[in-house]
């Protein structure tokens, strides 16, 4: 079984640069800060903390976290202790051993630069060998090519297209792209993102 997502049982999880840290309220600043690295909050296909909205934003992660369905981090540079975006587990269904991964943004200096990568081989890592998952789903706008791009070079297996899946805060009806990996996937996905990393 899945255990608890309460913020205790939350782990910090820790690689070679990077660490992700369980999100708090004190993170307000430090994320809006991250997130002002190519002004994110400004991007149509994704939903990314800004001034105004950031409060908001972790307000909702913790309610989540709290009802035992969310588990959100922030990615935080080992080094030198900066705060450059957040990811989480959500949609946590203990009784089917499955998750999602999303609400995922990097600063803008970050992108392409192997904490991506990073990242997601610390939460898979965690979701299938800690959290005992089958499955772990990931979902992205069908406009958004560098997300679709990026779950695909992780090893992850398109599954379709949900239509109006969900409503922007613009209005927009969007259409979403479901990507996943399960459990008997994960040796082969393991290995190739360790490949990655070694080669970044």
């Amino acid at each position: 079984m899945i255990p608890d997502a309460s913020r205790d049982d939350q782990p910090t999880l820790t690689g070679p640069t990077i660490e992700l840290r369980p999100l708090q309220s004190l993170h307000q600043e430090a994320l809006v800060a991250a997130a002002s690295d190519g002004e994110l909050w400004a991007m149509k296909v994704t939903v990314v903390p800004g001034p105004e909205t950031a409060g908001q934003y972790i307000a909702t992660a913790l309610a989540g976290r709290q009802a035992g369905t969310v588990m959100p981090f922030v990615i935080v540079k080992r080094e030198t202790g900066q705060v450059v975006g957040s990811t989480r587990f959500w949609k946590i269904d203990r009784v089917n051993r499955k998750l999602e991964i999303g609400h995922s943004w990097l600063s803008a200096s970050v992108q392409r630069s192997g904490v991506n990568t990073e990242a997601k081989y610390l939460l898979l890592t965690h979701a299938f060998e800690a959290m005992n998952t089958v499955r772990v789903q990931f979902t992205t706008d069908e406009l958004n090519e560098k997300s679709r791009a990026a779950i695909l070079r992780i090893g992850a297996k398109q599954e379709g297209i949900v239509r109006h899946e969900r409503i922007m805060p613009d209005g927009r009806k969007r259409n979403s792209v479901r990507f996943s990996i399960i459990d008997s996937e994960w040796p082969e996905v393991k290995a190739l993102l360790q490949q990655k990393m070694r080669l970044k």
